[in-house]
């Protein structure tokens, strides 16, 4: 999870366009992929750039990372707590519609001498795409 130190950012278009893109769906793009959305809109932005603008976003805790390892790593726009399905198949991840189960951290906590602040499930298979 982002912490919120309170760093503050010019407002930027790029940021802007980036977490629109990233509001309006459940794809769950790279940011490869949210920069060749943004290319025509944006001659001169850069991979770098969108990379500096998604971290941004992460840090103000406007989106979230899912880290799958370097370029696998996808951007969420629906910060919510919510679990995800991951297919081996094509690789493509949805947002799982089922109640993010809290007592989770509790039964850690009850186990253990960890306070938990949050915890993060997916899970793994074929999507109905690749099952046909």
């Amino acid at each position: 999870m982002a912490q919120n130190n309170h760093k503050k950012y010019r407002n930027s278009k790029q940021r802007t366009k980036i977490l629109e893109i990233l509001k309006s769906t459940k794809d769950h793009p790279t940011a490869v992929r949210i920069y060749e959305q943004l290319r025509t809109e944006f001659p001169a932005l850069s991979l770098g750039n969108v990379y500096r603008n998604l971290n941004i976003l992460v840090e103000q805790g406007q989106i979230s990372e899912l880290r799958f390892g370097s370029t696998f790593d996808r951007y969420d726009g629906d910060i919510r707590p919510h679990y995800h399905f991951i297919c081996e198949g094509c690789g493509s991840i949805e947002d799982l519609d089922i109640e993010h189960e809290d007592v989770l951290n509790k039964k850690v906590e009850e186990n253990t001498n960890y306070k938990v602040n949050h915890h993060r499930l997916e899970f793994y298979g074929q999507c109905e795409n690749c099952l046909q």
